[in-house]
């Protein structure tokens, strides 16, 4: 068989394994990943009534939504590391069950100091699941298919935020069954529901695609190889050796600083859109969710859309800084008018940016690093972006003490779109550096090699040479 032959038949193979994996991996990851972002973001569904029921001002519900992410973002790298020796099915099925219990306890909240606690248990529950998905990712896909995985795996929160928001509102509608409020029926059912989710990653999700008994061997090896590139040439095993790699990388800080700017953003969103629909004179919890869940409906297309539009092109910090411009000017244009019906035309366009976006970070990092310090990297990136997750509803909760409605948060999102341009310009800058310090380093590798398959001749064959 030709050279051209083997290398058509093996590309072949890895197409199917991938299709393979794309139906039956993400699925699993995905559903998880859904019930996180419901789990999550259903407090802003409650707020009015936490505010109504338990007496917790709009400051305190802002900086209890923050919380969340300090835990989170603080056990980032610690779950992750141990995810990598326990791996990740056993790991996830952990995160998973831990969550949605602290959920379903979030019906007892009775103050802030309560909902402060409960809110804080979750991050720390929750720690480490999307970076653990995120390097499952490296380990089963080729990097040129990474993006769509990606965007696919951000589909299950686009769409945990267009159907969570309907659901939280139908279960709110539940008020004073059993004695309990709405909101407290909220909290247990979707707690119940992502303990059972975890259940299902312990049987159905595989750690490696050697593990995995919906692929034949040769499949297995297959993704394993276009994984990896054929190889581990720059794998490091110590844990301090990958920290000071995956930590000290100029680039790496720098899609984190952007990453954090977009997460002030998408967060600061999420927890005050249902509270800016309930300012449009609109009653209903379940039409207050439906209408929220427009968020959804742009970050769908965004996660969908803009991983195809990036391939075409080979600058993805320009199209990262493309996309924070856009948040910018879409916020002026939402406070520049005064229509409900524009207003949640822009909030969806917004979402289109904000989440669209999502995938190319994760895009542009995981060529640079594998094994261990991915699994570091990873979650560093995931512990810088996600502080945004404290910052924004804080700030857009003092916000709104100040001026009394929520909409006043969008100048925020003016302020850190403008810095994630200049930022993603110097992004673009680190990238190139580099890259071209990994070429040199693989190059030094390659020279390295050669030089000892040249001189690495035994004796004997020496003495042979020597006395012809």
């Amino acid at each position: 068989m030709s050279a051209v032959s083997v290398t058509s038949a093996t590309s072949h193979l890895h197409a199917v394994a991938t299709r393979k994996a794309m139906l039956r991996l993400l699925p699993v990851l995905c559903l998880a990943y859904f019930m996180s972002y419901v789990d999550r973001t259903n407090i802003a569904m409650a707020k009015t009534q936490l505010q109504a029921d338990v007496g917790i001002s709009v400051a305190a519900f802002g900086l209890g939504a923050g919380l969340f992410f300090v835990t989170y973002a603080f056990l980032e790298v610690p779950s992750n590391l141990i995810m990598y020796r326990v791996g990740p099915r056993r790991w996830i099925f952990r995160i998973a069950v831990s969550w949605g219990t602290v959920t379903a306890l979030m019906m007892f909240v009775s103050n802030d100091i309560t909902f402060y606690l409960l809110r804080i248990l979750l991050g720390a529950a929750e720690a480490g699941l999307f970076p653990a998905m995120m390097f499952m990712i490296t380990q089963w896909f080729a990097q040129k298919d990474r993006a769509t995985a990606i965007g696919y795996t951000y589909l299950a929160a686009t769409i945990g935020i267009f159907l969570g928001g309907p659901m939280g509102g139908a279960l709110m509608g539940m008020q004073d069954t059993l004695g309990l409020h709405g909101w407290q029926w909220m909290f247990l059912v979707e707690g119940i529901l992502t303990i059972l989710v975890g259940f299902v990653v312990l049987v159905m999700l595989p750690d490696t695609p050697q593990t995995a008994g919906w692929l034949n061997q040769e499949e297995a090896d297959a993704l394993t190889d276009g994984a990896t590139g054929g190889g581990e040439a720059h794998e490091r095993h110590s844990v301090r050796g990958n920290v000071k790699v995956a930590f000290g990388r100029p680039f790496i800080l720098l899609i984190g600083l952007i990453y954090f700017l977009n997460q002030v953003t998408n967060n600061g969103v999420t927890f005050n859109v249902p509270s800016i629909v309930e300012e449009m004179n609109v009653s209903s919890t379940f039409m207050i969710g439906l209408l929220s869940g427009i968020t959804g409906v742009g970050g769908t297309l965004g996660v969908l859309l803009i991983p195809r539009i990036a391939k075409r092109f080979t600058n993805e910090p320009a199209i990262i800084g493309v996309l924070a411009g856009g948040c910018a000017v879409v916020a002026a244009l939402f406070l520049a008018t005064s229509s409900p019906v524009l207003r949640i035309i822009l909030i969806g366009v917004l979402a289109f940016f904000y989440l669209g976006t999502l995938p190319l970070f994760w895009s542009v990092a995981m060529p640079r690093m594998t094994g261990l310090m991915a699994a570091a990297g990873l979650a560093f990136i995931n512990t810088v972006g996600l502080t945004g997750g404290f910052v924004g509803p804080y700030v857009f909760g003092l916000m709104e003490s100040a001026s009394g409605t929520p909409v006043t948060g969008f100048w925020i999102i003016i302020g850190v779109s403008v810095v994630g341009v200049f930022l993603a310009m110097a992004l673009g800058r680190a990238l190139k550096k580099e890259d071209r310090a990994l070429a040199k380093e693989a190059a030094e590798a390659a020279a390295t090699r050669t030089t000892f398959r040249r001189t690495d001749v035994p004796e004997h064959t020496a003495d042979l040479k020597e006395k012809k």
